[in-house]
């Protein structure tokens, strides 16, 4: 008896979904998009939660005040954060104000075996979400990095496409279920406050991390790569090129040796600032864009926070005011999202 390959493939699959009448078979979709095949319905059925915001606007903090209050894992989602090392500079969260919370991606990767691009993210952040929820547990991704957040979640995503300068249409169709959570700080008052995170960054032993870093990591003939291309190195290239080794300390030594380092020293602080509120800029322009393009990006204005601890008032009040004005209102919106 003649048996045609197409009664065969439907038998078989009449078969199989018999066996498992949950789980049916179900063709792969013949859409393609940068030559890869796009699989939809199985990750539309993960929820995830995303904390957005440009650098220094509290992101990792409301992370861990989420998880600490629904079962979640935290997924990182800054593009040097990825890297092992460099802590201060990258300004990675400390372990104890994890509180016990896991994260993933964090601290992960040695920067030396070449750039973790958009699309190893997308690869890596994927299979760890589909762990997390393996677990019955929240997946939060938290980061500054638009461009990660992007290729995570866009459906039709194109390790080639420009999509926050404009030259690409920005993809609106999402991997997940998402609850965007954007923390926003008026820009004037984020720049101030970026200033005095540096300050804090260089007196935490940042200077200390960088010429060690310079002294063992920095080979001038690889390409400027992965945490080379953190915020602190460039700026600092400079300054240990002229004293390896040495930190910003005037005691003893050469009185014109001092001078010339001081100023190389001030230089590279204020590159730091500088380019670090530009950063922030920046990455407010890519949120916007997305905002802009749909993505339904709920905000939450920590300025009156950040502005009291500017001024210095105490601790208490700080935290009152983010507890009213962005953790409240986060667990609400988390909530519905969940519910």
């Amino acid at each position: 008896m003649k048996f045609s390959l197409q009664i065969f493939y439907k038998y078989c699959s009449n078969k199989f979904h018999s066996l498992n009448p949950i789980e049916p078979i179900l063709p792969k979709p013949k859409m393609e998009y940068g030559g890869t095949a796009i699989s939809r319905l199985p990750r539309r059925r993960d929820k995830i939660v995303v904390i957005m915001g440009a650098t220094g606007t509290g992101k990792s903090r409301l992370s861990v005040d989420l998880a600490t209050r629904f079962p979640s894992e935290i997924i990182n989602s800054d593009k040097m954060q990825v890297y092992r090392g460099l802590d201060i500079t990258t300004n990675k969260i400390p372990f104890q104000e994890q509180l016990g919370v896991r994260h993933h991606l964090l601290g992960e990767f040695e920067s030396s075996l070449g750039e973790f691009s958009p699309y190893r993210y997308r690869c890596h952040a994927t299979s760890v979400i589909k762990q997390i929820a393996a677990r019955r547990k929240l997946p939060i991704v938290v980061g500054g990095s638009n461009s990660f957040i992007y290729a995570l979640l866009a459906e039709r995503f194109n390790p080639k496409s420009q999509v926050f300068d404009g030259s690409d249409p920005v993809c609106t169709e999402l991997r997940y279920r998402c609850c965007f959570l954007w923390l926003d700080v008026s820009l004037p008052v984020l720049n101030e406050y970026l200033k005095k995170r540096v300050d804090d960054m260089l007196d935490s032993g940042m200077v200390d991390e960088l010429a060690q870093y310079y002294e063992s990591e920095i080979n001038e003939s690889e390409p400027n790569t992965g945490l080379r291309k953190a915020i602190g190195v460039p700026e600092f290239q400079r300054y240990f090129r002229t004293f390896p080794g040495k930190v910003n300390d005037t005691c003893g030594g050469d009185v014109e040796e001092e001078q010339v380092r001081s100023v190389l020293y001030k230089e590279a602080v204020r590159a730091i600032k500088d380019n670090t509120c530009q950063l922030a800029k920046k990455q407010t322009e890519k949120i916007l864009r997305l905002k802009g393009e749909g993505w339904d990006l709920q905000k939450l204005d920590a300025s009156a926070a950040f502005s009291a601890a500017l001024v210095r008032e105490p601790k208490e009040r700080w935290s009152d005011i983010w507890e009213r004005q962005v953790v409240e209102p986060s667990v609400k919106i988390v909530k519905r999202f969940l519910e």
